[in-house]
């Protein structure tokens, strides 16, 4: 089955701090509900922090590169039959989360 990866950018969740508990409770009933279906793989919020970037030849320099212009806030990758139904997994986010969330297929390598 294709895995998605559904995400949305760090600044996307601009929400008042009284809100936040309710906020992480509905995306936890959306997990608990991706888990109990069977699609959920892995997950979680990305802590805000300056990225390090590593070069081909090793070395580190502080990120995000320069011509980012968002990060990644928070993701799930999850396992389902169709993009269709991924769509459908990331409104249900979208909605827990009170923000977009961005689709992407992740592709197959079939030596993993």
């Amino acid at each position: 089955m294709p895995r998605y990866l559904i995400s949305f950018d760090d600044g996307a969740m601009s929400l008042p701090e009284e809100e936040l508990a309710a906020v992480g409770e509905a995306a936890h009933a959306v997990v608990r509900a991706a888990q109990g279906a069977g699609v959920w793989i892995f997950g979680g919020g990305v802590a805000r922090q300056r990225a390090s970037v590593v070069a081909t030849d090793g070395t580190v320099t502080d990120g995000p590169l320069p011509e980012t212009k968002a990060v990644i806030g928070g993701f799930v990758i999850i396992d389902v039959p169709s993009r269709d139904e991924a769509l459908e997994w990331a409104a249900r986010f979208a909605a827990a989360c009170r923000c977009a969330q961005e689709v992407r297929e992740i592709m197959f390598d079939p030596l993993v």
